[in-house]
């Protein structure tokens, strides 16, 4: 391995999981080495309040040993079949894995299932490598990381500060180099706080789009798994492995994916912002909002929060907090004592709300996810803080409600509201912790929020474009009935009209040819230049073709966008199978210049521009 790689798995800091293959790749790297360095840097960095319980060692480098062998024997091929081969990763301690005890961070409730969540059945059925469980707010229940038996959780830049929670285990293991990847929950913003506290992401995505079957429930009706990492390709790579319908989830669903963005996003800015006093966090925000003003590919206007945070109000302030009485059992009443005084204190309030409080909680939530909709037919993202304001830990012991309230000011509401989020680091503070911002979206805009989060870390970041480029060519697999269309000339990728398959959520799944029955001519006074495709009796050729993969309920869009003389018609390609593609009207080729013996579109641009220079 090369000596500066060797030197980033020695420093606390957030591993990329792409060079970690590409090491892998080269001969660089084995599971092995790797989970070694992070033992070791685990030992010098002594933060033993990151963890609840790990395998012993021993049984960690023997896992990793059974790896080695099998990069050996299959060689760099293995990495295309398990997409997180060899990569370490920790664990919630809300969250199963068979044979380890689940505490929730409560030793009087601790058991050992038998079987481990489905998400992480499917990270282990990937070839990640099991680190252990993270300490957490007890029974998720806090967003300030101090609410643990097993200590307060310290902020990986700078101790005195508090992580972020309930998930403060697992973005402070991530932060620090100490796993690749971490699994976290988030209800109220336990996905997303840590993840802006300690600079790295945190993929908070929709309700259901990851089955929470494994999880000691805060609120089952709003409980999502998140992903911790230190970039958003790499977030997004989790995410791609453990999503998908879980029939052991009653709360699994398959969502339609709404498309990226790819003429620009709409950017909700909250139009009158709250820091609690906090000049630095403002700051840090105004630095930010300043840097992406620069991308013309976005506008922002400014938006009222109100109904939002009224929305958000739900989650404490009502009956809401009876789900979390309900996760608990009979513990309140019969073990009080083996709770966090302070959880105990917020579940208790349950005792406050009857049933009808609950059916008018219901009304107005209604009402707000209806104002939720109709906001974003306005904006496509919303951008906010992560939280307001950063407190040290000595500051939430003296108040731990008052000051955990704050953290949830932006946070709170998306869940209720069924939204999805990302987290990502902004500029940082003046004080160099860091500070984060959250784009959040409807229900299914998960890819959406990935690319859109992954061109704004690039901004921020001043990195490369890759990462981006990478998220735009990998969404979700299709869970809705989808239809093959081919496309002949100006909607081919990279083409002046490919953004309307873009919008309508279109995959390139093939570039191919028509069967051998074609002609294909360059129309007139067309703009954007476009040819026609007509089929011949006699006399014609095979045509370079794309096929594009699209969800059937935004087919009728596509084809409002066809104006005569195309259309939308049944092609032949080369294969025998027919799909449906553009065609030309034949009387619009009267006169037009035959471009057939170039083969495509493509080729008979690039041959013109030969000639032109």
């Amino acid at each position: 391995m090369a000596p500066d790689a060797a030197s980033e798995l020695d420093s606390p800091k957030p591993l990329a999981l792409t060079a970690l293959h590409a090491a892998m790749r080269g001969g660089e790297l084995m599971p092995g080495r790797l989970l070694r360095r992070l033992l070791a840097l685990r030992d010098r960095l002594d933060r033993p309040e990151i963890w609840i319980s790990q395998p012993a060692d021993t049984a960690l480098i023997a896992e990793a040993e059974r790896l080695d062998a099998l990069l050996a024997l299959e060689g760099p091929a293995i990495l295309d079949r398990l997409p997180l081969f060899g990569l370490p990763f920790a664990v919630k301690d809300n969250i199963d894995v068979a044979g380890q005890p689940t505490t929730a961070a409560c030793p009087a409730f601790a058991y050992t299932p038998e079987r481990s969540a489905t998400a992480v059945t499917r990270l282990i059925a990937a070839g990640a490598l099991y680190l252990g469980k993270t300490n957490l707010d007890q029974f998720a229940t806090g967003l300030v990381g101090t609410r643990s038996p097993y200590g307060a959780v310290r902020n990986a830049v700078d101790p005195a500060y508090v992580s972020g929670g309930s998930s403060s285990g697992s973005a402070v293991a991530v932060a620090l180099g100490l796993a690749v990847f971490a699994l976290g929950t988030d209800t109220a913003g336990s996905g997303r706080v840590p993840a802006g506290f300690n600079g790295i992401v945190g993929l908070k995505p929709s309700i259901g789009l990851v089955s929470t079957q494994g999880l000691v429930p805060a609120c089952k009706s709003l409980d999502c798994l998140s992903v911790f990492a230190g970039s958003v390709a790499d977030a997004w790579t989790v995410l791609s492995v453990i999503s998908g319908v879980d029939h052991d989830d009653a709360r699994s669903r398959r969502l339609p994916m709404l498309p990226p963005l790819p003429r620009g996003a709409r950017i909700g800015l909250a139009g009158q912002t709250e820091f609690f006093g906090d000049r630095m966090s403002e700051t840090a925000y105004g630095g930010t909002i300043g840097a992406l003003r620069g991308d013309s590919a976005m506008s922002f206007t400014a938006i009222d929060l109100a109904p939002l945070l009224a929305a958000a109000e739900l989650l404490y302030a009502g009956p809401w907090i009876a789900e979390r009485r309900i996760a608990i059992g009979a513990m309140l009443d019969e073990r009080p004592s083996a709770i966090d005084p302070t959880v105990r204190a917020v579940i208790a309030e349950t005792e406050s709300f009857s049933a009808e409080d609950l059916f008018r909680a219901e009304y107005r939530l209604t009402g707000y996810r209806a104002h939720a909709a109709r906001l974003f037919e306005q904006i496509d993202v919303l951008l906010l803080p992560t939280a307001p304001t950063h407190p040290r830990i000595s500051a939430v012991q003296a108040e731990p409600i008052a000051r955990n309230r704050e953290l949830g000011h932006y946070t709170n509401f998306v869940n209720l509201l069924d939204l999805a989020a990302i987290a990502i680091p902004g500029l940082p503070r003046d004080d160099g912790l860091p500070f984060g911002i959250t784009l959040i979206g409807p229900a299914g805009s998960d890819h959406r929020l990935a690319v859109l989060a992954a061109r704004l870390q690039q901004t921020l970041a001043d990195t490369t474009a890759a990462a981006t480029l990478q998220l735009a060519a990998e969404p979700l697999p299709f869970t809705e009935a989808t239809i093959a269309v081919a496309v002949v000339g100006a909607h081919l990728a990279g083409q002046p009209l490919n953004w309307q398959l873009l919008e309508c959520g279109a995959r390139c799944t093939a570039l191919t040819q028509t069967a051998p029955r074609y002609r294909l001519y360059a129309l007139a006074n067309t703009t954007p230049a476009k040819p026609g495709l007509v089929r011949v009796a006699e006399g014609g050729e095979a045509i370079e073709v794309e096929v594009w993969e699209m969800p059937q309920r935004q087919f009728g869009k596509l084809m409002s966008q066809v104006g005569a003389p195309l259309g939308i018609g049944t092609l032949e390609l080369e294969d025998g199978t027919s799909v449906k593609g553009f065609i030309c009207e034949p009387i619009a080729v009267v006169g037009a210049v035959d471009i057939t013996h170039h083969g495509g579109w493509r080729r008979y641009l690039a041959a013109n521009f030969r000639a032109s220079v």
